[in-house]
């Protein structure tokens, strides 16, 4: 995404439709993270974008003692801890001067205002791009959709594509797991960025049929991330409530 390709669009931080649009972003984030974190399992990636939208704003003025004015840009590359999302930014600020284009980022999750992701060019999530488009005249919509290179679909109303508990992959997934862990049983103990383990991946991701594989196979329920979480501190923040409930029989 370039600047010539995505025209800056203002928002009024006070609109409260606005501020309704970042409430549903952070409450269905979990949506986003389990595309994202399935999308990092596969040979060939489904997405063809990720992307989470924060604000960003320099230190307080030294005359006033308050933060600047904040800049929504978005991040791409995107990771999660369980607590905060990092990224790398994408937009060149316009008025903050301290992050630049290129720059990784760390963004509270209570923080972000915005995601979306495409698949073959059909956008999901985007609110607050869709509360914009849903003020524009038809050509402005049009227009605004042309420079994106994307199908953003109805502005009334967000895709958050496989919405609900479980993925349709889930259970695919479980099948494929079970066989590699029968003849590597190791994995289910292996960690990774963060200090995760598989249980801790997949309980982010809400995957309720592979959470039980590894349980099965032993994985550890109790076992701590880098930053003190475990696989059911997870599920509980992101409110995956069907591998809550098996995580907690453990």
């Amino acid at each position: 995404m370039s600047d010539d390709q995505s025209p800056v669009f203002m928002a009024d931080d006070s609109d409260p439709e606005m501020q309704r649009a970042y409430e549903q972003a952070r409450a269905s984030f979990r949506y986003f993270w389990r595309e994202v974190a399935m999308d990092q399992r596969r040979i060939v990636p489904a997405l063809d974008l990720a992307y989470v939208k924060a604000p960003f704003s320099d230190g307080p003025d030294a005359g006033t003692g308050e933060p600047g004015e904040p800049e929504y840009m978005w991040l791409d590359e995107i990771g999660f801890d369980g607590e905060f999302v990092t990224g790398v930014l994408l937009n060149e600020p316009n008025w903050v001067t301290s992050i630049q284009e290129g720059d990784t980022a760390r963004v509270p999750l209570a923080r972000i205002s915005d995601w979306m992701y495409s698949i073959d060019g059909n956008v999901y999530g985007a609110y607050t791009v869709n509360l914009l488009r849903a003020r524009m005249s038809a050509p402005e919509r049009q227009e605004h959709d042309d420079a994106w290179g994307l199908n953003f679909g109805d502005p009334l109303r967000v895709r958050t594509g496989h919405g609900g508990e479980s993925h349709a992959a889930d259970e695919t997934m479980a099948a494929s797991l079970r066989e590699h862990l029968a003849k590597n049983p190791s994995l289910a103990s292996v960690t990774g960025d963060h200090g995760w383990t598989l249980l801790h991946q997949e309980a982010s991701a809400g995957n309720a049929a592979t959470v039980k594989v590894l349980l099965d196979a032993g994985a550890d329920a109790n076992a701590v991330a880098e930053n003190g979480m475990t696989s059911l501190h997870l599920a509980n923040a992101l409110g995956w409530e069907s591998v809550v409930d098996l995580l907690s029989r453990r």
